[in-house]
């Protein structure tokens, strides 16, 4: 769901770009108390952060001036938060920017928006939503990773559609357009997050049980 350089108007561009801002900022504040209060999550910060890069970089053409790929960020809103994976995220697209030709400079702002903002925000709400209703956390992560990953496009279709309404039927018909071309690689890609999600989600439970316990304290005192 990147959406390539220059592929905005330069007023969408800026909008996205200051909506996203205060979400960066109280995200980087956040990711610098959890790492002085629980030092031990460092490595597990890293690595949701390169998961988040390597299923980010896996892009299928789609909508022209954008793309279809995992976004990898619901496993970090289920593990530390939705504003600390906004960090994540705009580290991510950044360095994708500079180094892939993926995505933009100038379109960052509305790409953190939708894969950074709004699909780890529902991916958070979504497991925890879930657990407290007595699901298992298999299946909490799942819907999370899943549903994060088709907010992230229904995000991008949106701001798409507000920068090129359809002549007839406006930003609503645009949408459709777009929601419509995006379903067909957006889908199948969502649910095989969600499933990778899962195993990566075990794996964790397996091999870092003592940083996620450290995680369970710190989520305890912040919860977003």
């Amino acid at each position: 769901m990147h959406i390539m350089e220059g592929y905005l108007p330069a007023t969408h561009a800026a909008l996205w770009a200051a909506v996203s801002a205060p979400f960066v900022i109280h995200g980087a504040r956040r990711i610098t108390r959890l790492v002085r209060e629980t030092p031990e999550v460092k490595l597990l910060l890293a690595a949701s952060g390169a998961y988040v890069f390597v299923l980010s970089a896996l892009k299928l053409p789609s909508v022209t001036g954008s793309c279809s790929h995992p976004t990898g960020t619901g496993l970090a809103a289920t593990l530390f938060g939705p504003t600390v994976t906004t960090v994540l995220g705009t580290i991510v697209l950044l360095f994708q920017a500079l180094l892939l030709a993926h995505g933009g400079l100038t379109t960052l702002g509305a790409n953190v928006f939708s894969m950074a903002i709004a699909g780890p925000f529902v991916a958070w709400g979504l497991f925890h939503g879930l657990t407290r209703m007595g699901a298992g956390a298999a299946l909490a992560i799942f819907f999370a990773a899943t549903l994060g990953d088709l907010a992230t496009y229904v995000v991008t279709s949106l701001q798409l559609a507000l920068a090129f309404p359809d002549p007839t039927g406006g930003i609503a018909g645009a949408a459709s357009k777009f929601l419509g071309i995006f379903a067909l690689t957006q889908v199948p890609l969502a649910i095989s997050e969600g499933l990778l999600t899962v195993v990566v989600f075990n794996m964790l439970g397996r091999y870092s049980r003592s940083e996620l316990k450290a995680l369970d304290l710190f989520r305890g005192r912040v919860a977003s």
